[in-house]
This record gives structure tokens, sequence and C-alpha cells, in this order.
């Protein structure tokens, strides 16, 4: 597969799992890890544009995640900052339209100017939706898609799907997961229905474009049926 053949791939999901554990490895720091980890972040967004991908959605702080200690948690929010402030330029050039599902209105102010600057700058943006998960919950999210849903009319799964986070987007194809863990950890549980799911062992700051290529390259072998024969 080459260059700009996502092979019918129009939207992956990641779950990206492993930071602590490769610090772990190399007997190095947990912040070590995330940092790691960001720049994996970088050449997954680069390739998902080469691959022409329309939809790239990067779960990178779960609701749960505040259960962390309180140092790595301003450690994320640190590389989160650093990251928009050092690639934003990139992405912005490159036709990358910034979504953020979930309620990131939860962070510190400084951290909410910088993703709604980043938002508003890439909100006119043709190419690759970069939706990255922050301050989300599956369950949450559906919840809150239910309520908007019912305040409107009768509940069903037509008008939840028109009240969920990611309504504007194409609906999910693939989902990945590094690290060995084999569970979707209450992320994009409605969209996931039909979508394939691949688990690979691959620690997330070890993933690479070539990985990225070998899910999709699964992803064009499976036959979807979406629950007919």
């Amino acid at each position: 597969m080459g260059a700009g053949e996502p092979v019918g791939v129009r939207h992956v999901a990641i779950i990206m799992d492993g930071n602590g554990r490769w610090a772990k490895k190399r007997l190095l720091p947990r912040a070590m890890g995330h940092q790691r980890g960001v720049e994996a972040v970088r050449r997954v967004v680069r390739g998902a544009r080469e691959l022409g991908l329309e939809a790239l959605t990067l779960y990178a702080f779960s609701t749960e995640n505040w259960r962390r200690p309180e140092e790595e948690v301003s450690d994320l929010m640190g590389l989160m900052k650093r990251f928009i402030l050092s690639d934003l330029d990139e992405f912005a050039q490159a036709g990358v339209r910034l979504r953020i599902i979930g309620d990131y209105s939860a962070f510190k102010p400084d951290v909410v100017e910088l993703i709604d600057g980043a938002i508003a700058r890439t909100a006119s943006n043709t190419g690759t939706t970069l939706a990255v998960a922050l301050n989300y919950g599956a369950q949450d999210e559906i919840a809150r898609a239910a309520t908007k849903a019912a305040a409107k009319g009768p509940i069903t799964p037509e008008t939840i799907s028109a009240e969920l986070d990611t309504a504007d987007m194409p609906p999910l194809d693939l989902m990945i997961r590094t690290s060995g863990e084999v569970r979707l950890s209450n992320f994009l549980l409605w969209q996931c229905a039909y979508a394939e799911l691949y688990f690979t062992d691959v620690l997330w700051p070890d993933f690479t474009l070539d990985h990225l290529r070998e899910a999709l390259q699964c992803f064009s072998g499976r036959e979807r049926r979406y629950g007919g024969r």
C-alpha cells in the first residue's frame, strides 16, 4: 500500500497507550515516555495527511486521567501546550483542521485559551481533521447526546448520533490500540458499533507510519458486513 491509498478508510481513531511502560522499560521517568509519545503523535498526524485520511481521532486525556498523580497531570498539560505552540504552524499550513471532543473547559485558563486559538485558526481548513479527545469519556458523551436529543423530540439512534461530539465527522472505520491492551477504555463506544478493531503490542512512543500502514493493510483484508451476510 503506497502513500495516498488508505484502502477505503476515512476515519481512524487511536488509543495511544504505553507511554509509562516505555519509560519504565528504559528506567526513565514517566514524563519522558509522554514526551516520546508526543513525537509519535507528530509522526502519525503527518502520516494521516500522506495517506489521505479524512479524520484522525486521538485519545489524549480521559475523564479518568484526573485520578493520576497531580505532577503527571501537570506534565501532560505542559506537553499539550508545547505541542500546540510548536506544531500549530505546520498543521495549519498543511490544511489540518483541529477539533476537540470532550469538555476541555475543565483545564486551566491558559490551556483553554491556547486550544481555543488553535481551533479558530484551523477552522476553515479542509484537509485531515485531527480530533483530540480531552477530558473525554464515551459514557458521558452518550449521556450528553441523549439528553440533547430528548429535549428535541423522540430518542432514536439517529437523533443520538446527531448530538455526538463527532457528529460532523465521517463514521469511524478503524480503532487502533497500542501496547497490547485489548479493551476500549470508555473511548468512542457508540462510534465503535461497526468499526474494525486492531490491537498491537507496540508501545505508543515506538509507533511509526509503518505501523499505521500495517493496521490499514489489515483493515483492507477484512469483510465488513454490518450485521448482514
